[in-house]
């Protein structure tokens, strides 16, 4: 059990602080710590509370209101993320049905995203993301640095299912897209501060201006910092912990109903946390190796390179209106980071599985698109180009079970991989009665990846990129190559609305996600029919490579404004197929009969992932309207059904199809949240009490199960009491996050024995389970943020 955290210095809680979570359990909201108030948006700005305004979104590159969109989309307007308190874009899977999006494992500011089974939690070079994340709609090719934290935001979309037809990158899984706010006519200088438990010491401030009447600036500079959850006892750091730097610049010219708009943007993030230490879950036998009381708490003792993570953007976007009903638009960005990362996997401060890592990225991208919109025609034409480098850097530092031999054994991998890819892509919907329209769409890709992959062992020490060099005694792979994948992907929908505000519509889609390297394989092992024994270019190449997977879906929806416009209702139906998986196989093998840190990349898996959602928002009680009260009501409930059909692996020499023991990782069956909102007139202000309740059932970590890392059905409880004084001049808001303080899983390690077919793990006389890696065992936790208090006031002037 984790020691309470209601006293002393590690948890800096405040007193007078943690007294205002009895009042929010009277009734405050949704979602965890900071996020920044919309009002600078302008007015146009979409909504999510029915009866105030439309919702708009651009889930199809063109402004629509969310009922006509024929697709499975979920909208969150900036203003809804700031009073209900949530901190960065991996709250959304709190409120979106089927979706999955945290941190990954031992890092800060990694993404790892899911939506309806499909994703990749891999982020070292050569895979490709299963869900795409897009900043101002640039894609982000790497998930390094894509926890976005929430500030200046004006709405976040969750778009659910296979994306291309639209979009400059095709995703295979859905994309989540992070608009920030235009700035207004005006000018506006905004100050934001944020306190809470464990330190929690926040603040934003925004400015803009305009100069003339069509040019406008302006800039928000983010401070984020908070004392960790828990204390590595090795290095004596804080774990959790969090010290961010950030800051954007925008420069606007045109729009507002000029024939010609620019937008110039810019970003930059610092991440200095320190690193994010795991729980062991099972003793080992060295000192330090027992499982701590508190699960934040961590003994690993890797502490080199010190942990920094920094990224860079730059995006233009140019759209020129060349008549009433024909657009151009331009979108054109650079994007940079750079991560140095210490990750120790077995948690303990031996020397068992420690991982020094570097991550640097680098993207240049440009996308055209032409529009049309008038009569019964809406049609978009794009083409996306993208120049991407992906180089990973890291060591792994274990000892073997031949002590004697090999004191310690160090693995080191170097991978740059580079993507070239090109795409055109078109959309066009035609509306052939007032209440029928068709929608056809298609894309061609053509992604070329490129890979120098080198894989070498030392003893003594590791690579003389990090510190204590040793003695190289192989080279397990040195490798160059490259691949060429092409594919044509169709869309097709169509939609029968017999009114304006009822939308029923059935799709079909296909999603392609392109093959590529394996970073982590060694070539020596590839099989071979030389009679020397050493596998040539050509065999190594195929045994490094694996294919492209695709998924085809098709979806039956419903989306309806009722109850003149107090209940809006979205429900969606849907299947996929889903084959080729990509499994990485970041499991332990041998190199020279020595267990090393190695694995193989295998389009092992067909799946079929079908399910239910439904999204509500209701306004209640209209009778209080004569009054100003209003009473809401949101929530959603999402259920898949998702089975492996095929999973091959290979026993003992021989090709098995072990799919009825492996499971979609990271996948809850369900998935539910449902937000009541109580707005009051106070003082010629507004008081909202708001409150939320989420729910996920049992996830899964791995294909393989894990009774260990596989966390049980949990809920969260989140709940916020906010004032906005008249004319939103200021606002005082009190935010509760995990007011039950659940502890649940997350992510994790494991490198212990499991049995072969079943998944079952294999444990030694003592019950204990048998390392692949190192002597202790690597199995290790990483857990959700616990209970959180914290005060947010927010001025304009």
């Amino acid at each position: 059990m984790r020691k309470a955290r209601f006293g002393g210095v590690r948890g800096r809680k405040c007193a007078s602080v943690l007294a205002l979570a009895t009042v929010l359990a009277g009734g405050g909201v949704a979602a965890p710590a900071l996020a920044q108030d919309d009002a600078a948006a302008p007015a146009a700005a979409p909504v999510t509370t029915m009866g105030e305004g439309e919702i708009i979104v651009t889930a199809r590159r063109r402004e629509e209101r969310l009922v006509d969109v024929p697709i499975a989309v979920s909208s969150f307007s900036g203003d809804q993320l700031a009073r209900s308190g949530a901190l960065d874009i991996t709250d959304i899977a709190q409120m979106a049905p089927n979706v999955t999006l945290e941190p990954s494992r031992g890092t800060n500011s990694t993404l790892s995203a899911f939506i309806r089974g499909v994703g990749q939690q891999d982020p070292v070079s050569g895979f490709e993301q299963g869900v795409g994340i897009y900043l101002d709609d640039v894609y982000l090719n790497r998930p390094q640095a894509a926890v976005l934290d929430i500030y200046e935001v004006q709405r976040v979309e969750v778009l659910r299912g296979p994306q291309g037809t639209l979009y400059g990158r095709n995703t295979i899984g859905g994309a989540v897209k992070y608009v920030t706010a235009e700035l207004p006519d005006t000018f506006a200088l905004k100050a934001r501060g944020t306190y809470g438990t464990y330190n929690q010491l926040d603040g934003v401030v925004s400015a803009s201006a305009p100069i003339g009447d069509i040019v406008r600036v302006g800039a928000s500079v983010a401070r984020l910092t908070r004392d960790g959850f828990g204390t590595n006892i090795t290095t004596g750091k804080d774990n959790y912990d969090k010290d961010v730097w950030g800051a954007r610049g925008t420069l606007e010219m045109g729009g507002r109903g000029a024939p010609v708009s620019i937008r110039i943007s810019g970003d930059y993030t610092r991440d200095r946390s320190n690193p994010r230490g795991g729980h062991r879950l099972i003793a080992g036998s060295a000192a330090g190796s027992e499982i701590l009381p508190d699960v934040f708490d961590s003994a690993g003792g890797i502490d080199d390179p010190k942990q920094d993570i920094e990224a860079w953007g730059l995006a233009m976007n140019v759209k020129v209106d060349l008549s009433d009903a024909l657009s151009f638009k331009s979108i054109s960005a650079w994007r940079k980071d750079h991560s140095a990362t210490p990750i120790d996997f077995d948690a303990s401060p031996t020397v068992d599985l420690d991982v020094p890592a570097f991550y640097d990225n680098e993207q240049l991208s440009q996308e055209f698109q032409l529009a049309y919109d008038k009569g019964p025609l809406q049609a978009l034409v794009g083409f996306y180009w993208l120049d991407a480098s992906a180089d990973t850097y890291f060591d792994s530092r274990t000892y073997t079970t031949l002590a004697t031999a090999l004191p310690r054994l160090t693995g080191h991998t170097e991978a740059d991989v580079n993507t070239k890819t090109w795409a055109i892509f078109g959309d066009f919907t035609y509306n052939l009665t007032d209440q029928f329209s068709l929608s056809l769409g298609g894309r061609y890709t053509w992604d070329k990846r490129e890979a120098d992959i080198l894989k070498q062992s030392y003893i003594l020490g590791g690579s003389a990129g990090f510190r204590n060099p040793g003695t190289l005694i192989a080279t397990d792979t040195n490798f160059s190559g490259s691949a060429v994948y092409k594919k044509f992907t169709p869309r097709a929908s169509i939609s029968f609305k017999p009114s304006r505000d009822h939308n029923i519509y059935a799709s079909y889609s296909q999603g392609f996600k392109g093959g590529g390297f394996d970073p982590r394989g060694a070539g020596k092992n590839a099989p071979t029919s030389n009679a020397s024994g050493v596998p040539s270019d050509a065999e190594i190449a195929q045994y490094l490579s694996f294919k492209p997977e695709t998924v085809d879906s098709y979806e039956l929806g419903y989306k309806g404004n009722l109850l003149d416009g107090a209940l809006y209702v979205a429900a969606a139906a849907f299947r996929m197929d889903y084959k080729d998986i990509q499994i990485p196989g970041s499991v332990a093998c041998t190199v020279n009969g020595v267990p090393t840190f190695c694995g193989v990349v295998s389009n092992a898996g067909k799946a079929r992932l079908q399910g239910l959602e439904l999204e509500t928002n209701a306004t209640l009680g209209r009778d209080l309207a004569a009054s100003g009260d209003k009473l809401t009501l949101s929530g959603s409930l999402g259920y898949i059904d998702a089975k492996f059909r095929k999973y091959e692996t290979l026993i003992a020499g021989k090709t098995v199809d072990v799919a009825q023991y492996r499971h979609i990782q990271n996948t809850p069956k369900w998935t539910a949240s449902g937000t009541l909102g109580y707005d009051t007139p106070v003082g010629g202000g507004d008081l909202l009490l708001s409150t939320t309740v989420s729910y996920r059932s049992k996830v899964h970590q791995f294909e393989f199960p894990n009774p260990y890392l596989d966390q049980k059905g949990y809920a969260l409880w989140d709940a916020s009491i906010v004032y906005t004084a008249p004319d939103g001049r200021w606002s005082l808001g009190v935010h509760g996050k995990n007011i039950l303080d659940k502890e649940y899983i997350t992510s994790g390690y494991s490198y212990i024995r499991q049995d072969a077919t079943t998944g079952a793990i294999v444990t030694n006389a003592s019950g204990q389970p048998i390392p692949t890696l190192g002597t202790q065992g690597t199995l290790t936790g990483f857990y959700g943020n616990p209970r959180q208090v914290f005060v947010t006031g927010t001025v304009k002037f």
